[in-house]
């Protein structure tokens, strides 16, 4: 397992809209994990491929609940989004940048899980508003296009926020 360098806003790549998983090999079972020590390492709730360089359509996603494991995503698809809720967000790839947008306040998901098992999820507030997030980011969408006018705001680091 490795920590992998996280790419940063101007970055093309976070741009690009990532491409399905045809076969989960070992290669992607090592980025799996190197994904999940990586967002583990910068405090994260959510992380996608394209965050770490690689256009595949794989996310985890990590809410801290007791009780809850690591959610890993391979080729996830929102099939059905209910109400909406105004969140705070940041992201890795905004060191230090939150704001806030309007999210689903619960979304299904069908996708499948890192062993190649279809899974069926649903989400509701935080872990609805992480699969949207980390969704997005698989097709080139940036938080920050979604943002409420007047509401980006820079932390500085010694005072970051725990998302």
């Amino acid at each position: 397992m490795a920590i992998r360098n996280i790419r940063t806003y101007g970055d093309e790549i976070l741009t690009k809209r990532a491409k399905e998983v045809e076969e989960i090999d070992e290669r992607t079972k090592e980025l799996i994990e190197d994904m999940i020590e990586t967002l583990h390492k910068n405090n994260g709730v959510g992380l996608a491929a394209p965050q770490v360089g690689v256009l595949k359509r794989i996310i985890v996603i990590d809410i801290y609940e007791e009780g809850t494991d690591v959610f890993v995503l391979i080729n996830p698809e929102i099939v059905k989004t209910k109400g909406q809720q105004t969140v705070e967000e940041g992201c890795l790839s905004f060191p230090n940048q939150f704001a806030k947008i309007v999210r689903p306040a619960e979304v299904t998901v069908k996708a499948l899980d890192k062993d190649g098992k279809k899974v069926k999820l649903v989400g509701k507030d935080l872990l609805a508003q992480a699969l949207s997030h980390e969704i997005d980011h698989l097709n080139g969408e940036l938080f920050i296009d979604k943002i409420i006018p007047g509401t980006l705001e820079t932390v500085k680091p010694e005072d970051e926020k725990k998302m």
